[in-house]
């Protein structure tokens, strides 16, 4: 998998309590083609896969799980007309260094300005954990071993 740096969310980002990833990526406005009457729709999930990778970087501590959302919403602060297009909970014992999770393409329904990633700390907030997460050109499938 190749990151690029402008499509970061997270990198390396301690994750001992519930936030925001660091970077809030912006799609953009939808434009209006020549001779039409109204802008595109805009859904960055439809069509081809858009590839994201959500990665524990450094195994994590003391809380109890860690809920990922995928955002969007029409400012940067994931505040106005907020949305959670994807969502998926990893208990302690999952969130060990080279984790990865499920939610491996961006879901249809980012049809606003403005995306992230947020991070749900359950229980008591960590004492240790990180997270590198963004928009990949692919995600390698072929895990071997235990």
């Amino acid at each position: 998998m190749i990151f690029s740096a402008e499509q970061l969310f997270s990198d390396n980002q301690a994750v001992t309590a519930s936030a925001l990833s660091t970077n809030v990526i912006d799609l953009g406005v939808a434009g209006t083609p020549y001779g039409a009457a109204a802008p595109l729709n805009q859904d960055q999930g439809k069509g081809c896969p858009v590839w994201i990778r959500i990665q524990v970087t450094n195994t994590f501590a003391s809380l109890t799980d860690i809920t990922f959302t995928i955002e969007v919403a029409d400012d940067a602060a994931i505040t106005t007309n907020a949305k959670v297009i994807a969502s998926e909970t990893h208990v302690l014992a999952d969130l060990v260094a080279g984790r990865t999770t499920y939610l491996q393409y961006l879901p249809n329904g980012a049809d606003q300005r403005y995306l992230a990633v947020r991070y749900t700390v359950g229980g008591s907030n960590g004492t240790l954990g990180t997270i590198t997460s963004g928009i990949t050109m692919g995600n390698q499938t072929n895990y071997t071993g235990g």
